[in-house]
């Protein structure tokens, strides 16, 4: 049996030794390193002291913050996996966790049968979410030929609303910098929902990120 290397970075000491705990309980996984923040533990990948397949990612930490380091184990270390584990599930840290690279979205008051999961899932398959967070993610048309027509649909403002809309901004400043009414970037929302299937911001984001729209 392949045993799955596991890092933890967390700043909650004892969160992340229950972590430890529940993953002990499971031969299949070896924790290898728990670091408190991204930059620790950016320095013990450097050091080439660890080499994890799967990191488990604070979102919120000192330092060097859960989106900032799954950003730079992208750029830099994009073997390593990462699952981002947080308390929150609004719309804003979805999009900058899963546009700085993270595979998986756990809330913290998971089940040992949903981390185990999940760890499984993106080591073997790339990607993994619950179903509280796929409900706001995949209502999304995958199928190649739908996909490439629903693109070709896109007006240029609609394409360049898509890229402003994976960033941090709001509709209003969104609003702002394409020159137009809140009400006419309202307009160019749900006509996008609507050609590409999406039911949410997160869900137009997740598709931008995959097909390259971003």
């Amino acid at each position: 049996m392949e045993t799955i290397k596991i890092a933890i970075v967390d700043d909650h000491k004892m969160l992340s030794g229950a972590i430890e705990k529940m993953l002990s309980i499971n031969k299949k996984y070896k924790v290898i390193n728990t670091s408190s923040n991204g930059e620790e533990f950016i320095e013990a990948l450097e050091d080439e002291s660890v080499n994890p397949d799967v990191v488990l990612m604070d979102v919120n930490m000192p330092v060097k913050n859960g989106v900032e380091t799954t950003q730079h184990l992208k750029d830099h270390f994009p073997a390593i996996k990462v699952i981002a584990l947080t308390m929150e599930d609004d719309e804003k840290t979805i999009i900058a966790m899963l546009k700085a690279g993270a595979r998986g979205y756990l809330l913290k008051e998971m089940s040992p049968k949903i981390l185990f999961e999940a760890i499984d899932t993106v080591h073997d398959k790339g990607v993994f979410y619950t179903d509280t967070v796929t409900q706001c993610l995949l209502n999304i048309r995958t199928e190649e030929k739908v996909v490439k027509d629903c693109v070709e649909e896109l007006k240029d403002r609609e394409k360049e609303f898509i890229k402003l809309a994976c960033s941090e901004m709001t509709y209003k400043e969104i609003a702002d910098v394409m020159f137009l009414s809140p009400k006419t970037i309202d307009g160019y929302r749900d006509s996008v929902f609507i050609k590409l299937d999406v039911k949410s911001r997160v869900g137009l984001v997740l598709f931008a990120i995959k097909h390259q729209l971003n």
